[in-house]
């Protein structure tokens, strides 16, 4: 039965190609397999297959929102994986679900172009009205690149990409150029118009599916009011001029008002400021193929983004590759060992990994999918529920794992509907492959086009390539930064040129069968931050997980730990449970009362992967990945 149930997935997954029916091309190349497939299919089915789409979709209907809050930013989130893992699952119940979720959407539309669930009155204004519209204009887009190729729903994609048009027209009648709300599009929303100035994703998008000049007009007015005015988001001068994302404040904004959560002011939202840089990308692309705009300006605003995304690397991303506590930038990588408040927001990380998707493939930098690799095996699937249902909203790097909010009186949260987003930008970069080259990005076991990855990678350290293709082709390897001394063998023999945080090519003449072999350079480390020690295998996180040891988590390790140093005793164990995807096992120097023969010897101590810590999510199982370093005077 799941051999005829497999060939059902994979003749949908070969339909839906032929038919034009995945938004984008990366993850209808790719079926996951192993650990991360398990993952990826219990994710499927339990949390997007198994959303209420009428629960999403209602607010849209009754429009009665005064609380300025933001119902209707779910159904968007939802859209952007519903529809490429339609193309993967091929799951009829989620294609019933899409199909209804867009009438009921469209049903909703008003004749002014109004999609949304604010009175008139409140429209487009202090709340999160744009935020939302901006969603909406992105699962309209989703759902129209999907179904386009459908012969049966090519008027329904019409019809959707439509209703953005006349989505996106009210905006530019009301709150663009000479509107008739008479602000600023900046001027409306929080985080001094990061919120809001966000839409430039989807008019972007929308420009590039229409050609029509309004679009890239609003889509730089939109990019005016991000960067000249002196109250605004301001994201290109303040980048250039190397001001890190922590520190873009005005000088007069107190972090201790009884607004900073949710306020008006302050440039220090993490999940915001990403997405503006991610349409100010795409406005670049855009102008640049189209051949429009200053050349000068285009490069600034491209240099900013990536200033912008090489400062988060060095002052806010900890070693489970997640950042922000209370979603706002904090200098985190230095504060890691600390207990912050709300650590992780999930929709933090997932905006992190596809911004670090767009710099992958707009810069070739290696460095990019280090980034993605590193959030996605630690903080990302540690945010994921065992079954997949739903995501946690914050995920501390010590405490445990807990439910997300229920945001706006709703039975779900912002990062919950974002969660399944972050999946997708791991299994679209994972293999991306053009007419001359194919680029492998990440090391899961997989079945893709004209290659098959064979792999227990990140739990082992190999991964075995088979060739399914004949002629000549580039397959480019994505080479770790943290692998000091990676091994490529080809058909048994060794190739010279390897270096870690770059891409490895091989060119030849390939003929089925052909056999790549890559081993990774993947010691143990240890990280020294002001007395506190956490350990790191390759990309992975080590921490203690309660059900693993009984021992005291706050004891502290010895004197004579060195930042960088390789600790060799580490080894793999036997997993306990089902429960633990790798678990090692080491004698270190833990305990402070070393003065008798005793005291002197080392402690046997026992850790897993920072995903599985805590994956129980029942308040009595706890982990720790920092660990405290006794001081001396």
């Amino acid at each position: 039965m799941r051999k005829v149930e497999s060939a059902m997935r994979n003749l949908s997954l070969a339909v839906m190609v032929a038919a034009g029916m995945l938004w984008g091309t990366a993850s209808a190349q790719v079926r996951l397999k192993g650990y991360l497939g398990d993952r990826l299919d219990q994710m499927i089915e339990h949390h997007v297959v198994g959303t209420d789409i009428d629960y999403l979709t209602a607010p849209f209907i009754e429009k009665t929102e005064r609380k300025n809050w933001w119902h209707t930013e779910f159904w968007g989130k939802y859209m952007h994986s519903a529809m490429p893992y339609l193309g993967y699952a091929g799951s009829q119940k989620l294609k019933v679900n899409i199909e209804r979720g867009i009438d009921r959407i469209l049903a909703s539309q008003e004749p002014c172009g109004y999609i949304g669930n604010y009175p008139d009155e409140l429209r487009l204004g202090e709340g999160w009205d744009v935020w939302g519209i901006k969603y909406t204009m992105m699962g309209l887009i989703y759902y129209s690149d999907g179904a386009k190729g459908d012969l049966v729903l090519a008027t329904r994609a019409a019809a959707a990409l439509n209703a953005c048009r006349k989505l996106c027209d009210y905006v530019i009648a009301e709150i663009g150029p000479e509107g008739k709300r008479g602000r600023e599009l900046w001027q409306t929303g929080n985080w001094s118009g990061y919120a809001s100035s966000s839409i430039l994703e989807p008019v972007v998008w929308l420009y590039n599916r229409t050609g029509e000049k309004k679009y890239l007009d609003f889509a730089s007015y939109i990019v005016r009011g991000m960067i000249e005015p002196r109250q605004g988001p301001r994201l290109c001068d303040l980048a250039l001029a190397g001001v890190s994302v922590a520190d873009r404040n005005e000088s007069g904004y107190r972090k201790d008002a009884a607004w900073q959560y949710v306020c008006k002011y302050g440039r220090s939202k993490a999940y915001e400021m990403m997405s503006c840089y991610q349409g100010l990308l795409d406005y670049v692309l855009a102008c640049q193929k189209s051949q429009i705009g200053d050349q000068e300006l285009l490069g600034k605003l491209r240099r900013a983004a990536i200033l912008s995304a090489e400062n988060i690397v060095r002052e806010e991303i900890n070693l489970a590759g997640g950042c922000t506590s209370s979603e706002a930038w904090f200098h985190g990588a230095k504060k890691q060992h600390l207990p912050y408040l709300h650590l992780q927001e999930t929709c933090v990380i997932t905006t992190w990994m596809r911004l670090c998707g767009k710099l992958l493939s707009i810069t070739g930098e290696a460095k990019w999918a280090d980034e993605i690799e590193r959030t996605f095996y630690n903080a990302y699937l540690a945010a994921m529920k065992a079954d997949g249902s739903e995501f946690a909203g914050y995920t501390p790097l010590s405490g445990n794992r807990y439910h997300g909010q229920h945001h706006c009186y709703m039975h779900t949260d912002c990062c919950t509907a974002n969660g399944p987003r972050g999946f997708l930008c791991f299994l679209d970069n994972l293999f991306v492959r053009d007419n001359s080259a194919a680029t492998f990005n990440f090391y899961a076991s997989a079945l893709v086009d004209g290659f098959d990855m064979y792999s227990l990678y990140p739990r082992e350290n190999y991964a075995r390539i088979v060739s399914h293709i004949t002629g000549q082709l580039e397959l480019r390897l994505r080479i770790p930064g943290w692998s000091r001394q990676t091994s490529v063998v080809l058909n048994g023999k060794a190739l010279e040129g390897v270096e870690p945080g770059m891409y490895f090519t091989i060119a030849r003449d390939w003929q089925l069968g052909d056999i790549v072999e890559i081993t990774f350079d993947m010691p143990v480390v240890a990280h020294v931050l002001e007395h506190n020690v956490a350990f790191t295998r390759g990309p992975i996180l080590f921490a203690r997980d309660s059900r693993l040891d009984a021992g005291d988590f706050t004891e502290p390790f010895r004197r004579g730990i060195r930042d960088g140093q390789v600790i060799e005793s580490f080894h793999p164990v036997r997993a306990a449970s089902d429960d633990f995807w790798m678990q090692f096992a080491a004698v270190l120097p833990v305990g402070a009362h070393n003065e008798n023969p005793e005291g002197a010897h080392g402690s046997m101590l026992t850790f897993c992967d920072y995903a599985s810590a805590g994956n129980s999510w029942h308040r009595d199982n706890y982990y720790r990945t920092w660990f405290p370093i006794e001081l001396a005077p």
